[in-house]
């Protein structure tokens, strides 16, 4: 898909990842409505891209939270006319430090599953029909190496990510010959602040940086022979499914 022009969504926008991949496609010419909870770093993120001539939005609101979903997509089709591609990028770990399973309280379960999981269905669930009736638009779930892999205290990240990596290939089926394409992509370590709350030990010069992940990720948005359902993997650059 050609991004120049294109109404994108990316949640989880204020920092890190998201914050890097709205100035990677605002760049590319992308128009943008950014989702985040922190009202003040998203709008830094917005200005920072406003700026430098580009077109970004900001929408504060939750996507762990059923009754913002609407308003969140109402607000997006207000200000970019329609969406051709949705990024949920939005993610929590849940308790900091992280907790094995026996110590982690169901309402935090919860949580997890309400922003990485179900804030992603909900969006998408909204969001397809247009894209349907249009006959073109990507959803891209944003995913981690602890949704294949079991990690002690990540249980209720990874729990969460392995269900949206199914998710994304159910999508996949579902909207299979609509033109709706729907990806998994795994960015990869990164330093970010959720990367040094998760592991404050962990040597940075070790992780990838957000700017590189967030050009590999724009890429892989922009290329319309990736079929849908793929699961890829960013790591330093380079793409693998």
């Amino acid at each position: 898909m050609d991004v120049r022009g294109a109404g994108v969504v990316v949640t989880g926008a204020s920092r890190g990842l998201g914050a890097a991949l709205a100035v990677e496609l605002a760049r590319r010419g992308a128009r943008l409505a950014l989702v985040a909870r922190s009202a003040a770093p998203l709008r830094e993120v917005v200005a920072s891209i406003c700026a430098a001539g580009g077109e970004a939005h900001a929408i504060v609101a939750d996507v762990g939270l059923k009754d913002r979903i609407h308003e969140i997509v109402g607000t997006a089709a207000a200000v970019l006319g329609q969406v051709d591609v949705l990024v949920n990028n939005a993610g929590t770990l849940g308790p900091v430090p992280l907790q094995l399973l026996l110590d982690t309280a169901c309402e935090d379960l919860e949580r997890a599953l309400a922003v990485n999981l179900l804030g992603p269905f909900r969006l998408a669930k909204v969001l397809a029909g247009p894209m349907v009736l249009r006959g073109r638009g990507l959803i891209v779930h944003v995913t981690t190496d602890a949704a294949v892999g079991a990690y002690p205290r990540w249980g209720a990240y990874g729990v969460s990510k392995a269900a949206l990596d199914h998710l994304a290939r159910s999508w996949a089926v579902e909207l299979e010959g609509t033109g709706v394409r729907v990806l998994a992509v795994d960015p990869g370590e990164m330093d970010t602040e959720m990367h040094a709350t998760a592991l404050p030990d962990a040597d940075r010069a070790a992780l990838g940086r957000p700017a590189d992940a967030a050009r590999v990720l724009a890429d892989l948005i922009g290329d319309p022979t990736i079929p849908s359902g793929a699961r890829l993997e960013v790591a330093r650059g380079a793409v693998r499914s």
